[in-house]
């Protein structure tokens, strides 16, 4: 038989146990894209490639990234001052922190990281060079969810031309 303070420790425990159960999920679903995305990351990032949710790079990388617009991957991305601070500040406090980035990639590319290798290892460089792809940087051309940091194997379609013999690479 239970005594009152066991009555009140198993409801305690019960809730306890169920915010570690949200927060494990929460830390799984960090590649997902926050719902308080500043407009000047979509107007700005998003306007030459996908904006990849802050979930998929550790804080190091987004800070790295952020301090080198100005030779962006080859090209000069610079923003304003207070664009740029605005931006790090929200890549900062939603950067990835779970287990898949804890490492940081090489040159801060999402496609060199280890994660991102393990997922599409089958998948010959052919596929990669399509007209309806063009690189592994171009997440939105399989993954029909990447603006909203949806990367699930369930909503991945098979872009427009690729041949059909390749259909078997989008099956994880």
């Amino acid at each position: 038989m239970y005594t009152h303070s066991h009555r009140l420790i198993r409801p305690g425990l019960a809730a306890l146990l169920g915010l570690a159960a949200l927060g494990a999920a929460h830390a799984d679903s960090g590649r997902m894209m926050p719902r308080d995305m500043p407009q000047a990351y979509t107007a700005e990032c998003a306007a030459c490639h996908t904006a990849y949710s802050p979930g998929l790079l550790p804080a190091r990388s987004w800070q790295r990234i952020m301090t080198g617009l100005d030779k962006h991957y080859g090209t000069d991305a610079s923003l304003d001052e207070a664009t740029v601070r605005q931006l790090s500040t929200w890549l900062q406090a939603n950067a990835g922190t779970y287990k898949r980035v804890n490492e940081e990639p090489p040159q801060d590319r999402l496609t060199r990281s280890a994660w991102f290798a393990r997922k599409h290892d089958d998948i010959p460089p052919s596929v990669w060079k399509h007209a309806a792809i063009k690189s592994p940087a171009n997440c939105g051309a399989c993954h029909t969810g990447a603006d909203r940091g949806d990367f699930d194997d369930d909503n991945i379609r098979l872009p427009a031309g690729v041949s059909l013999g390749l259909r078997r690479f989008w099956h994880d």
